[in-house]
């Protein structure tokens, strides 16, 4: 049940909207026993964002949820992964880009908690 949360200054287009949801997709299966068929993505365009002061270039802060523990060597493999994907889809330089990572003891879906 991994959840990913993005939120951007940039506008972002059905086609790069489509092609992000492909690649979080496919990156997810970083994390031991995750896929694409649990994950559920966000993905917010045209925030008002700034870091150190300015907010003339492509920023973003992205929020991953993972149901259960997650390491530390799968969320710096999931970083460079995010980082190449965001920068190639969406031009995001690697400065200018924040991830967060929660391991989520209780998670509920269809009507009660796993």
């Amino acid at each position: 049940m991994p959840f990913i949360d993005t939120k951007t200054n940039i506008t972002v287009s059905k086609e790069k909207e489509v092609l992000l949801k492909t690649r979080l997709g496919e990156a997810i299966q970083i994390f031991p026993g995750k896929s694409e068929n649990w994950l559920m993505i966000a993905i917010e365009g045209d925030i008002p964002m700034y870091f150190r002061g300015e907010n003339e270039a492509p920023m973003a802060y992205i929020e991953v949820k993972v149901f259960g523990s997650i390491s530390g060597s799968s969320t710096q493999k999931m970083t460079e992964e995010l980082t190449k994907i965001y920068g190639e889809v969406l031009g995001i330089a690697s400065d200018k880009l924040y991830i967060s990572y929660f391991s989520v003891k209780d998670w509920g879906w269809n009507g009660a908690n796993f």
